[in-house]
């Protein structure tokens, strides 16, 4: 893993960004003479509405849906709050300790196991699988926190990077929904959050994220939807959510009847 991460020299449910198609979804994969889950990951800055849309559409799915908990929400008595906890000792609200490739391998290790233990489960009954940040989280605030230490080196590569190092061991998500709004805006709902004022370096790395993200995006038009919920209220953020996961859902079935 360590030598992959070397250094290279109005609200609507349907509103998506103009040119944002919807993803190619490939049929069920069979695991263990089952059909496994939709499994769609979420993301967006911190901020955007992302955790209380996830809850919402959870809970009105009802057993349908399995949320999976953004890691740095993990309990301190798992082995992933623990080494949240062991990260967040420096009181950084993006866990930086100084030390970003072992940070980096940390999440991807824990990404790698969630992944590992979820397909030794019965998951029978569950249509989806709602994730709360995704690899393309890890790839993205880690390749920006390395790119700080060292100038020159371009964010963007070492996100791809990173996400071909966690390749051989997790795949990527069938479909991944974007939440964007008003950057200031979920700075603003972020620092009220955290009870913090938000440094300078802290909003180089949202700055940076918010691109990345996008650059994402438009790379990947097969397997993300963006949704802009800017001036959306929980509400209205859940239902567009909800609509892009039941779509996924039907997309899905019709690929599995044809």
């Amino acid at each position: 893993m360590s030598a992959e991460l070397e250094l290279p020299a109005g609200c609507a449910a349907d509103r998506r960004e103009p040119g944002t198609t919807a993803p190619a979804l490939p049929g069920p994969r069979a695991a263990a003479g089952c059909v496994r889950p939709l499994w769609v990951s979420v993301e967006g800055l911190n901020g955007v509405g992302k955790s209380e849309a996830i809850r919402a559409v959870a809970a009105e799915l009802g057993p349908r849906c399995l949320r999976l908990s953004e890691l740095t929400d993990q309990d301190g008595d798992t082995l992933p709050g623990q080494v949240i906890a062991a990260l967040r000792s420096t009181g950084d609200v993006f866990l930086r300790t100084g030390h970003p490739v072992v940070e980096t391998l940390a999440f991807l290790a824990l990404k790698v196991r969630e992944y590992e233990l979820l397909s030794e489960r019965n998951l029978t009954g569950v249509e989806v699988i709602l994730e709360d940040r995704g690899i393309d989280s890890t790839a993205i605030y880690q390749a920006v926190i390395l790119a700080a230490q060292h100038p020159g080196v371009q964010p963007q590569a070492l996100a791809e990077r990173i996400l071909a190092t966690m390749a051989p061991w997790r795949p990527a998500p069938d479909a991944t929904v974007l939440l964007t709004c008003d950057r200031e805006v979920a700075n603003s709902r972020f620092a009220a959050r955290t009870g913090r004022v938000l440094a300078d370096r802290d909003l180089v790395v949202i700055e940076q994220a918010e691109v990345l993200y996008r650059d994402f995006a438009r790379a990947r038009p097969d397997r993300f939807i963006v949704l802009d919920v800017n001036g959306c209220s929980q509400d209205e953020s859940a239902k567009a959510l909800r609509a892009a996961v039941e779509d996924l859902i039907q997309r899905r079935e019709a690929v599995h009847a044809s």
